[in-house]
């Protein structure tokens, strides 16, 4: 008979295990995000895939605050996360340690993600913009490439934390 497992039975690790895993070379920045729960969730689902840091940048809210704690569920303990106020300065850093820089947004040059290869070669880091404006303009020429989910309904866009769990479990796919 089928049964809900229960927390007991899910063998999950915890957080000090947690940071001595070995984590999937993917650094996620999220650039001006208002949304503490964007936020959050993000740190969730970063927890859930093994993403090696978090790099909130710009007016992106930190933890700790009660709103990013309620949709991360703790992960902000065992994700390691850093801020950065500007987003060039962080990009130029990561591209100085041998990251690939990857803008999720809707661009004239941006690539279909189910077009992009991920290459287990390679380090990366991608960019999920803020709520309404995305990507700041600022960054966008400092940017390596850029992917975008495919949109088949009538919206034009997803939310921030839903785009970054597609964009965060497609590259883990691709580097375990």
């Amino acid at each position: 008979m089928v049964h809900k497992l229960k927390l007991e039975e899910l063998n999950r690790i915890d957080v000090e295990t947690f940071k001595s895993t070995e984590k999937i070379p993917l650094i996620v920045i999220l650039d001006n995000i208002r949304s503490m729960h964007n936020v959050g969730a993000t740190f969730r689902t970063a927890d859930a895939f093994l993403i090696e840091k978090i790099i909130l940048c710009g007016i992106t809210p930190q933890p700790p605050h009660r709103e990013i704690h309620k949709a991360a569920l703790g992960a902000t303990e065992s994700v390691d996360w850093s801020y950065e106020n500007d987003i060039n300065s962080t990009i130029g850093d990561l591209k100085s340690q041998g990251f690939e820089i990857i803008g999720i947004e809707q661009t004239s040059n941006s690539k279909m993600i189910t077009d992009f290869t991920v290459d287990k070669t390679k380090k990366y880091a991608v960019i999920l913009g803020n709520e309404v404006e995305g990507i700041s303009d600022e960054a966008l020429p400092n940017i390596d490439s850029f992917i975008e989910i495919p949109q088949l309904g009538t919206k034009h866009s997803l939310n921030v934390s839903v785009c970054g769990g597609i964009v965060m479990w497609e590259f883990a796919k691709g580097l375990k």
